[in-house]
């Protein structure tokens, strides 16, 4: 039991270090999602191993000492998502917020057949913004009908890849696209969204893939680091929502809010976490919305689940871009800029290849 200990020790420290590496091999940025879980494994070993068998030696305590450095390391990604941190977006103060909105963000699942349910949940919430991830053409059929006549705007793009996306509004579109960033069978929207008091903010929503077995991250960085880059150049405030199939406090995330400026509402709220829906015991926030210093925080909750692997999210935002210098935003130094660029490239040339394979 001893040498199981250790061994086990010595994996989950290795585990902690891994991320470290500024790779995007799968097998390593896989790690940046269970922080709180590899720290809690490793607390329970280390506890185990001090009461049982520690005879406090040398090279023992040198052996602690590694495995608590590893799950102080662990700690520090997740501490900013705890109500211990300072809150990073601030809540409206404004009685009767002017200019909100509400978006739901959902992973629906393509294999989810409980379309009723879903729509139940939809009608529920009364969005004025309906983000859909995932939906092919049988969730477009099952869901047209109703949405269609209660969101007078949309953007559909129904595939059967798990890469499906759809968007309905209440609120005005316009100068609407389907992008493909990097991947040719990976959509991306953007679109003016139009409050009613006729302020103009952009949305862009995206679905990359995500870190899997024999599945690189090249393409899912460079798609993410693309649309920071068109926030930070955007002349009018910004809003990013959809599965980013990445964790808020992987290197990552943390780049894309230093490129694009934007503010999470979770950092010094909580997890919020969306996947898995059926396993408990490992969950991770990948379902994101961030936003411009020009918006307050008015409400945001993980809703009920209904059938998908996925939690959705409803957000509430008030428009008050004169309060925005109250706000602190991330700040991109000259060597986040050289990062991300590198990893846009790398991206690109990914992408390429990879379109050019699906294309012969």
């Amino acid at each position: 039991m001893e040498l199981t200990l250790i061994i086990l020790g010595f994996t989950f420290t290795l585990f902690s270090f891994l991320p470290f590496l500024k790779v995007p091999w799968w097998w390593v940025r896989v790690l940046d999602f269970p922080r709180l879980h590899i720290a809690v494994i490793l607390t329970v070993i280390l506890a185990a191993y001090s009461i049982q068998y520690a005879q406090w030696t040398l090279p023992e305590i040198a052996m602690v000492a590694l495995w608590g450095i590893a799950i102080l390391n662990e700690i520090r990604y997740v501490y900013n998502f705890t109500p211990l941190a300072r809150v990073e977006a601030l809540r409206s103060e404004k009685e009767k917020p002017a200019n909100s909105f509400t978006m739901m963000i959902a992973n629906v699942r393509m294999v989810n057949k409980q379309h009723q349910k879903f729509l139940k949940l939809v009608l529920q919430e009364e969005p004025d913004i309906l983000v859909m991830n995932e939906p092919d053409e049988a969730w477009h059929a099952s869901v047209r009908g109703e949405l269609d006549k209660r969101y007078p705007y949309s953007i559909k793009k129904p595939l059967s890849n798990t890469y499906g996306m759809m968007l309905f509004s209440r609120l005005k579109l316009s100068n609407s696209e389907v992008r493909f960033l990097v991947e040719d069978e990976i959509p991306s929207f953007y679109t003016v969204v139009e409050l009613e008091s006729g302020k103009k903010f952009d949305l862009y929503t995206v679905h990359p893939q995500p870190p899997r077995l024999m599945k690189d991250t090249e393409t899912r960085e460079a798609e993410l680091l693309l649309v920071a880059k068109m926030v930070k150049k955007t002349r009018i405030p910004s809003v990013v929502a959809g599965d980013l199939n990445d964790v808020a406090w992987s290197r990552t995330t943390k780049l894309f809010k230093q490129i694009s400026g934007l503010l999470d509402p979770r950092v010094g709220r909580g997890f919020f976490n969306t996947y898995n829906a059926h396993i408990p015991l490992f969950r991770y926030p990948l379902d994101h919305v961030f936003y411009d210093k020009a918006f307050r925080l008015l409400h945001l909750r993980r809703m009920d689940k209904f059938g998908s692997d996925h939690f959705p999210i409803s957000i509430t935002l008030n428009f008050e871009p004169e309060h925005e210098e109250e706000q602190d935003t991330p700040v991109a130094k000259p060597e986040d800029h050289q990062e991300a660029n590198e990893l846009i490239q790398e991206g690109l040339e990914k992408g390429e290849e990879l379109n050019y394979k699906k294309g012969q």
